[in-house]
């Protein structure tokens, strides 16, 4: 009896020890696809999404720490999940060679999983501001196809604009990129996002911070290689048919108003004369300077 409970206690022995090994190799193995996985996205996927260096934040505080980066198809943003915004956004335009996709019907607004404040369309409702898009429907639809174009109706790639702002303005800035700016140069890379004032300002149907201004970065590489560059920041308050070239800025001006630091990766000299001064000229931006918007 004796040996026969020795042989049972050694087989139950040898099957928790063969257990605890099973697991631990499945642990070993999770870590090692998760490590995978990260590098691909911070080192591979990420960077072949932007231009010069994924937009690296330079500010402290909950509006940046919060924020995570998410891809999609055609384009990229960091979501704030403290202003419920994305901090910025990121997309390549191009000229297609076929035309590009045909642009479906609109889809619906919906919420984003991958965010923990889960904004839904409704928030927006009687809120007196539209759901503006950072990534714009059409260009993203010409270019990426039908399931890019439902990605820019995630909640994760809105932040309030007023209409004036979203109807006029906004998309002038838009329709100009995709109709005109993208026609210049080789590939036509954009960076966008909110501006926020300091003193918090939310909207009265949802806990979310209303931007004071928005920006919108072009960086035009010609055929030559070179880069580029024409930035705005346009405040809310416009009527929608100002001048275009009033809102021209440096992209300096836009790193100081967001705490961002973009296109960190070119050799510094090239870095801040690229950075010190729009070129406006390079984007013939008075051929599309006071074309009235299309609403």
């Amino acid at each position: 009896m004796a040996k026969k409970r020795r042989r049972k206690q050694a087989k139950r022995s040898g099957g928790l020890i063969g257990t605890l090994r099973q697991r631990l190799l499945a642990l070993a193995l999770a870590g090692l696809l998760g490590a995978g996985w990260y590098a691909h996205e911070v080192y591979v996927a990420r960077p072949a999404m932007s231009w010069q260096g994924v937009p690296q934040s330079t500010l402290g505080g909950l509006t940046h720490w919060s924020a995570h980066v998410l891809r999609n198809p055609g384009f990229m943003l960091a979501y704030s999940e403290w202003k419920a915004a994305p901090l910025w956004v990121t997309y390549r335009l191009y000229v297609p060679e076929n035309g590009g996709y045909r642009v479906g019907k609109r889809p619906p607004f919906r919420a984003d999983w991958r965010t923990l404040r889960h904004i839904t369309p409704d928030d927006y409702r009687n809120s007196g501001y539209n759901r503006g898009h950072m990534a714009p429907n059409y260009a993203i639809a010409k270019l990426y196809g039908r399931e890019a174009q439902r990605a820019t109706f995630l909640m994760s790639n809105i932040a309030p604009q007023r209409s004036r702002l979203n109807q006029k303005l906004w998309q002038r800035i838009e329709e100009a990129a995709m109709d005109h700016f993208v026609k210049l140069f080789r590939e036509l890379w954009v960076v966008t996002g909110p501006v926020w004032d300091e003193k918090p300002r939310y909207m009265k149907t949802a806990w979310i911070d209303v931007p004071d201004a928005f920006y919108k970065i072009f960086i035009g590489i010609d055929r030559a290689g070179q880069p580029h560059a024409l930035a705005f920041i346009v405040p809310q308050t416009v009527r929608g048919y100002e001048p275009l070239s009033r809102f021209v800025v440096s992209i300096d001006q836009v790193e100081q108003r967001t705490g961002l630091d973009f296109f960190w990766r070119l050799p510094d000299a090239q870095e801040i004369r690229l950075e010190r001064a729009s070129q406006p000229q390079a984007f013939k931006l008075h051929r599309v300077d006071r074309r009235r918007p299309r609403y």
